[in-house]
């Protein structure tokens, strides 16, 4: 969304969250009885006071709010109140701190069409909904002083009656909380003057409980009508809402969203084509060509759901595209229900570990089709690049073949694993031990490919021949120096690679390789028989999804405090993060991880397609240390 719409509605959603009724007369609507049926997204908190007392005994806001974290926490919140909180307080004459606890009831936050196709200059409509149920009174009082903080700042205010509600209306420019933002500069096209910027009315009012704010009088209007009985078609009425509906939140879930894919898809189709000849070199894509090939134009709706509980966190996300009509990318990412568990050989002191059952071959011909139906030229390119590849290689080696010998031996299997780094270096800590395994039907013709290809790229010792290791041949491919800070070069550790159980493996360290060498012959503890992993599999739906992932997040948190306690001592300025994260953020200041180890333990992922749709599932179970 443009800046442009986002810094009005910035100082809109505060002032909205001020401005509330009186009493209490009767249970406000859910969000889809009041949004209007032209809702592209939307994002509700049903019951405010039912997330305030879930995240008081959240394992996340108890690390947070943790003694041990009190000089970090201070620093950062005294950098949050000086760069955002305290211009905008000084915009509205009121304390922030003082409104925190006021949203009691739903709390939602929607975008719909406002009437524009998508080519106009008509902006999205954005609405607030907010539910304070018993602190409107307080709500009142702070509504007063807002008008009159403004009214005294030279603002001018009107009133407008919307189907016999007041609304109190504020015209905002896009240079509005600019002290926050910063000052924007006027945008214009090449060899054009810049187009002013229509200025933005912010409509707000209050009905019994509930703040509506919308930045358009159709919206305004649409919102009040709902509320004042008229029967204008709302987004319950919506057929794939009313699924959705039944299928994904009918578990009270304690916030969720949703997206109107079909409606948003359909929208940005009809971009018109850039007819401009083009210099010939890069191919020209066409926004609805794209959107039917990646097969986004069948994506009917997808949703997110989050669930807190005593227990642990649940997170679902939902697309819903039908199987008989997924093509593309969304085809590529329906993953079959294939067993994904850890294999008998992952070591059970991995700290990461990801299994996805994607059949290469049959992605690769999925993406084929992809890039012929955005831009046969664009296949022509790559098909362009794999035969130069071909011919270059079928020097040395005639019956050499890209296609079938890298792309026909993929098989349906990947399987990635981090294990804890090998000492207390920056260097060791930001780049654990991590081994790749990609199921394959020929791995020596896999392997072989993937040298020829890559010795294009780089040059190889041609007299170096692989390791023996345990029965087991290890291959070294020489990796393309990167270019470092003044002008340096930064040599790469070789990729290793080598097979097994049916596998291709590759690494940059040969540790974890040999290991799994090693145990592929069937010795040492495995990751399966990790009883929180089980345990919290039930949580998602079991192993068998085609996806699944497990991470021990005791361990991969006690490696980010090293990390970042380490590159802060060594050198403040260690371009670890982006320079504004790092003026926020002191490491130095960060406690012993101990002292708040007891926060985190594990989680998992399951997901795949079935004939509805494509899901995934998150769940974090509570600290046992909590309970």
């Amino acid at each position: 969304m443009p800046p442009k719409i986002l810094r009005p509605l910035f100082l809109a959603a505060f002032a909205a969250t001020l401005t509330f009724a009186n009493s209490i007369h009767a249970a406000i609507a859910p969000a889809e009885n009041l949004l209007p049926a032209d809702t592209v997204a939307f994002f509700t908190v049903p019951d405010c006071n039912a997330l305030r007392a879930a995240s008081k005994v959240s394992p996340q806001l108890m690390f947070w709010n943790d003694p041990a974290m009190k000089a970090f926490r201070e620093k950062f919140m005294a950098k949050l109140t000086e760069q955002y909180l305290a211009p905008l307080e000084k915009d509205l004459g009121l304390k922030v701190e003082d409104f925190a606890n006021l949203p009691q009831g739903q709390f939602t936050l929607a975008a719909n069409m406002n009437g524009s196709n998508g080519h106009d200059d008509i902006p999205p409509g954005i609405v607030l909904l907010l539910d304070a149920k018993d602190k409107s009174a307080q709500l009142k009082t702070n509504l007063t002083a807002l008008i009159k903080k403004m009214t005294d700042n030279g603002r001018t205010l009107r009133t407008e009656k919307i189907r016999g509600l007041a609304f109190t209306v504020v015209t905002l420019s896009s240079n509005d909380l600019a002290g926050i933002f910063g000052q924007r500069a006027p945008v214009s096209e090449i060899g054009k003057e810049p187009k002013p910027e229509k200025p933005i009315d912010i409509y707000f009012t209050q009905y019994e409980s509930l703040l509506v704010a919308a930045n358009s009088a159709k919206l305004a209007d649409t919102i009040a009508a709902h509320l004042t009985g008229g029967s204008a078609p709302v987004l319950a009425d919506d057929a794939t809402f009313a699924a959705d509906k039944l299928s994904q939140f009918r578990n009270s879930p304690t916030y969720y969203g949703w997206f109107n894919g079909k409606m948003f898809f359909n929208l940005l189709a009809q971009i018109p084509e850039d007819t401009s000849e083009g210099n010939g070199l890069v191919p020209k894509f066409s926004a609805a060509k794209i959107i039917a090939a990646t097969g986004l134009g069948n994506l009917k709706s997808a949703s997110f759901t989050m669930n807190e509980a005593r227990e642990g966190s649940t997170g679902i996300f939902h697309i819903t595209a039908p199987a008989d009509t997924r093509a593309g990318l969304l085809k590529i990412l329906a993953l079959p229900a294939r067993d994904a568990s850890p294999l008998n050989f992952i070591p059970a002191d991995v700290i990461k570990f990801s299994r996805v059952r994607l059949d290469g071959k049959q992605a690769w011909a999925d993406l084929q089709k992809l890039l012929a139906g955005i831009n046969p030229q664009a296949l022509a390119m790559v098909n362009s690049a794999i035969d130069l590849a071909n011919t270059s290689a079928q020097e040395k080696n005639p019956s050499f073949d890209l296609r079938n010998d890298f792309f026909g031996n993929l098989g349906d299997d990947l399987v990635i694993w981090n294990k804890p780094p090998v000492g207390d270096s920056i260097k060791a800590l930001s780049n654990p031990p991590s081994l790749v395994l990609v199921a394959t039907p020929n791995a020596d013709k896999l392997i072989n490919a993937i040298k020829i290809v890559g010795g294009m790229g780089a040059p190889q010792d041609s007299s170096a021949k692989p390791r023996e290791f345990h029965g087991h041949k290890i291959h070294s491919l020489t990796m393309r120096a990167q270019a470092g800070p003044g002008g340096t070069r930064i040599t790469q550790p070789p990729l290793l690679m080598s097979s097994a159980a049916g596998y291709v493996a590759f690494t940059s360290d040969p540790g974890i390789l040999e290991e799994f060498l090693r145990s592929t012959e069937g010795a040492g503890k495995s990751l399966r028989e990790n009883a929180a992993l089980t345990e919290a599999a039930t949580h998602v739906g079991g192993m068998g999804n085609g996806l699944f992932t497990y991470q021990n997040q005791r361990e991969t948190m006690r490696i980010t405090f090293k990390l970042f306690k380490n590159a802060a001592n060594a050198d403040p300025t260690l371009n670890l993060l982006p320079a504004n994260i790092r003026a926020w953020a002191d490491f130095t200041l960060l406690p012993e991880y101990e002292k708040v180890a007891k926060y985190f333990h594990v989680s998992v992922i399951s997901g795949g397609g079935n004939s509805e749709g494509i899901n995934v599932k998150v769940f974090t179970p509570r600290p046992p240390t909590l309970n």
